[in-house]
């Protein structure tokens, strides 16, 4: 198990960028796969972007060619770009760590909004 902290969120106006961050309380390494999901009002919890242990990356349709994720594990640390932001990607943005037959942690989540 680990503790996952993110940031970075905020109010950005439609076609701007914006930088999210998640922070681990341990090593980010053993995770099988990490990823960034979101929640928008009246809609379900999906996943936006996941990476791998390998590095191999992973987009929902809706933000492919618009998000990137990576990761820094001498940091503990997992980033999402977010460019050409859209009043659609509105919602609260959650980090997530998971090791098969382990763990599989979630932060509090961060608020992002796009104004039109």
């Amino acid at each position: 198990q680990v503790q996952l902290v993110e940031s970075g969120g905020g109010l950005v106006q439609a076609g701007g960028s914006l930088r999210l961050s998640c922070a681990a309380s341990g090593s980010i390494q053993s995770s099988t796969v990490m990823g960034w999901y979101r929640r928008a009002p009246g809609k379900q919890r999906d996943m936006v972007a996941q990476i791998e242990r390998t590095g191999i990356t992973r987009y929902a349709d809706a933000v492919q060619g618009r998000f990137t994720i990576s990761r820094d594990n001498a940091k503990n640390t997992m980033y999402l770009q977010m460019n050409s932001l859209k009043p659609e990607d509105t919602a609260v943005y959650y980090c997530n760590a998971k090791r098969t037959w382990v763990y599989d942690s979630w932060g509090q989540g961060t608020q992002v909004t796009v104004s039109s």
